[in-house]
């Protein structure tokens, strides 16, 4: 027996419940599937082939478009990653001008380094009352468009890893005025349109391209995912084209099995999963209402299975309640923020799972200390750097100026302010790059990384913690 194996074992029986992905919780007995070696199998004779499908993977296919009502679905066994990147990739030209939420997942920068794109950014808003950034305006799109004439495709996330939701239908009017395609990264969303207590798809919306993590927020296997294109503006057979060059060429028949069977639950068992649990999470939020240090935060447009649980009025931050829910309560959230924690709920939770979590908040909420003084609202939001070059120039740049010629040199995070980066720097979760290669550091994003840093987060993306790449020539 293999050590990872015998952790998740052991884990498996333990009383650690997670309000975390994936959706399906580890609730065997509610889905009733478990995971066998026997049905791990590879392009045998009768299973059809993943990326030529004619048969029992075409159909299953065509099941899944016609469960979420688009034109075409393609299943993902690399998670939303590989339809993100087969998105962009397809959608546009090496060089092209792309607008995109700045807020997006890097796998995003990631497509636009992989084809040399040109970002225009747009940022969402930002609530200091509940430290929140808030949805992209139809508004911001519109005049970005009207500013912008070169721009091939539009790139936005909704719902937010903290559950925001943007006016994709508005956002949509805007986009296809110019005749091009709108990409929505909708991971967090795969559950959106199946009840009404959660906000519409972006399909419904008339998205073009959507991509879902059914491991998410739906009972799936972890690393599954769904691509939809729909609609006359995205170029269908160069996004499939991409996706055949991404995705393995071995999907997993365990993974493939698990995105079917759960398309199965949509279609056949949708009341049966999303009444009780609806139910049950509506009790539960009302039961979080009545916290008095604590307090339940949403924005107008917000996907409530997401439970964002402030210390606003606590005297403590969100990772410190992170770690009192973990240590003494044996809940594990999906993440912390400076002044929050993630809690995620699915159709896999059940009443107990719930009831744990309004018991451990509501006695955290009488024995947590209250601020001695409000703390002052931050303007805050995601902090804004000037693009000098591309990512894809900037690392042509430092390639050509190598740090044995002097050009590249590493400095400490605090000394970095107003340097042109030549790495990404991010916190993950939930993975949005705060400093893409090719942008002048700014002080704002220092500051962010510092204090995250000193609130035990941990920051990615560069080569050394504490200290990032930068090109001594911008």
């Amino acid at each position: 027996m293999t050590e990872l194996y015998a952790r998740l074992q052991r884990y498996s029986v333990s009383d650690y419940y997670g309000f975390h992905m994936p959706g399906h919780k580890r609730n065997t007995a509610r889905f009733g599937s478990d995971l066998p070696y026997g049905i791990d199998i590879t392009e045998i004779e009768g299973f059809d082939d993943l990326h030529h499908p004619d048969g029992i993977l075409k159909e299953a296919q065509e099941k899944a478009s016609r469960i979420y009502g688009t034109g075409e679905t393609r299943f993902l066994v690399n998670g939303s990653t590989a339809g993100i990147l087969s998105a962009i990739l397809g959608c546009t030209r090496k060089g092209d001008q792309v607008l995109v939420g700045r807020n997006c997942h890097k796998s995003v920068y990631h497509a636009i380094y992989m084809n040399e794109l040109e970002p225009v950014y747009l940022y969402p808003g930002f609530r200091p009352d509940i430290q929140l950034n808030t949805e992209i305006s139809v508004s911001a799109v519109k005049a970005a468009l009207n500013e912008h004439s070169r721009v091939k495709a539009v790139i936005l996330v909704s719902p937010t890893y903290d559950g925001v939701v943007s006016d994709i239908r508005g956002i949509v009017g805007e986009v296809h005025k110019r005749g091009i395609p709108l990409i929505v990264d909708e991971a967090h969303g795969a559950h959106f349109g199946f009840h009404p207590y959660f906000p519409e798809s972006a399909l419904g919306q008339g998205a073009d391209v959507v991509i879902h993590s059914l491991h998410k927020t739906l009972p799936a296997l972890t690393q599954t995912a769904l691509l939809h294109v729909d609609g006359p503006f995205a170029d269908r057979e160069r996004i499939f084209r991409y996706l055949d060059m991404l995705q393995s060429s071995s999907p997993s028949y365990v993974l493939m099995a698990g995105i079917d069977r759960c398309i199965h639950l949509l279609g056949e068992k949708r009341e049966e999963l999303f009444g009780p649990y609806v139910e049950q999470l509506k009790r539960l939020r009302e039961r979080l209402r009545h916290l008095e240090k604590l307090s339940l935060v949403q924005t107008e447009r917000y996907d409530r299975s997401k439970l964002v649980l402030s210390v606003g009025r606590a005297d403590m931050t969100g990772r410190e309640l992170y770690l009192w829910l973990l240590r003494d309560y044996h809940l594990q959230l999906e993440m912390a923020a400076g002044s929050y924690a993630l809690a995620m709920t699915s159709v896999g939770d059940t009443q107990e799972g719930f009831r744990r979590l309004g018991d451990a908040l509501e006695e955290i909420d009488r024995s947590a200390r209250e601020r001695a003084a409000a703390v002052p609202c931050q303007a805050g939001g995601l902090p804004r750097n000037e693009i000098v070059c591309t990512s894809a120039r900037m690392e042509e740049l430092a390639r050509e100026t190598s740090p044995v010629k002097g050009q590249v040199k590493k400095v400490l995070l605090e000394e970095s302010e107003g340097l042109v980066s030549t790495e990404y720097a991010y916190l993950y979760p939930p993975g949005i790059p705060l400093i893409v290669p090719g942008e002048r550091i700014s002080r704002e994003s220092v500051e962010l990384l510092l204090t995250s840093r000193s609130q035990g987060f941990s920051l990615e993306g560069m080569e050394e913690e504490g200290s990032i790449r930068v090109w001594i020539n911008g």
